[in-house]
């Protein structure tokens, strides 16, 4: 296999083509502003006002079925209707057969967008509507469970952004968040597993992790008898540079922090997502899991620049 910086660096002197077999990848960005630019991002992003600067985030999904016959995995990047810069990023994998990994999801998203729309980030606790998503998506997968032919799980990995730069996450089972500071990995969630536990440990290493025969056993997550792990992480203010990274198993398992790092920093967000998937059913070999992910990138804004209102953009279903 070609290191990852290879492949950057021929990545740099040539885009990648269009028409990947991408289900959806799609910019949070998209308005009516100006042509594309350069990057395939429009100029006039959703922006983010701290108490001494304006930033802008750059975003995008990209969504496969991998080597699966049937998608389960669900994402969503949503832009607030009333608020200008708050954005709900959400990565569900669900798993229970055809009909019940996918129900599982989509149930996840469902409450997702539900009760993103009825938030306020000037009244409302963040934390608290996070537990809010998984508790309820969770009492509904319970009760979708009676019209599947298998139970239905799922996973989720979720993070809000507030509009003056505060960003709050929430996830169960072993979808994942990362934070990367340019180049550098600042912090990324814990899996609800079997090998985490043991990582925790000191019984396996990250890498050994990885490869365990028993890596894909959850400890917990949505829909099961027992109520779901519930974690949640805060980045008191977001600084240009930062890149946010959520995505399924079927994305992460195939990259080490660094590889994942240096693609997120030297790509657009869109390329970077096109990439990712790209690399992930190739080092897969024909027998990958669905993937799907979610990168915004923090950029920042010149002070002369006006300051767009976006129109809502909501990519939950491929």
């Amino acid at each position: 296999l070609q290191p990852i910086a290879e492949l950057l660096a021929k990545k740099a002197t040539q885009r990648m083509a269009r028409d990947r077999a991408i289900t959806d990848c799609r910019e949070l960005c998209r308005t009516s502003l100006g042509p594309l630019s350069t990057t395939g991002v429009r100029v006039g992003a959703p922006t983010i006002c701290s108490m001494t600067k304006a930033f802008r985030l750059i975003a995008s999904t990209g969504i496969h079925k991998g080597d699966r016959e049937y998608q389960q995995d669900q994402v969503a990047l949503i832009s607030h209707e009333r608020h200008n810069g708050c954005v709900l990023g959400v990565v569900a994998d669900g798993m229970g057969g055809r009909s019940g990994g996918r129900k599982a999801s989509d149930q996840v998203m469902m409450t997702a967008r539900q009760l993103f729309e009825r938030y306020s980030p000037d009244t409302d606790d963040p934390v608290a509507m996070l537990k809010n998503m998984v508790e309820e998506a969770h009492i509904v997968i319970r009760l979708t469970a009676i019209s599947a032919e298998q139970e239905p799980h799922s996973t989720i990995a979720a993070f809000l952004i507030n509009p003056r730069g505060d960003c709050h996450w929430v996830h169960a089972g072993d979808s994942r968040i990362y934070h990367f500071q340019g180049s550098r990995l600042a912090f990324r969630t814990s899996d609800h597993s079997y090998v985490q536990a043991l990582v925790d440990r000191g019984e396996l290493t990250e890498a050994e992790a990885n490869n365990h025969p028993h890596s894909n056993i959850l400890v917990g997550c949505l829909g099961t008898e027992s109520d779901p792990p519930i974690t949640t992480h805060v980045i008191p203010q977001l600084q240009p540079g930062d890149v946010l990274l959520a995505c399924s198993d079927g994305v992460w398992h195939y990259f080490s922090p660094t590889e994942l790092a240096s693609v997120v920093d030297s790509l657009s967000p869109r390329e970077a997502t096109e990439f990712l998937i790209e690399k992930a059913r190739s080092r897969a070999r024909g027998g990958g899991d669905n993937l799907s992910l979610v990168v915004v990138k923090i950029e920042a804004l010149a002070e002369e620049k006006k300051i767009a209102r976006l129109t809502p953009l909501d990519m939950g279903r491929p």
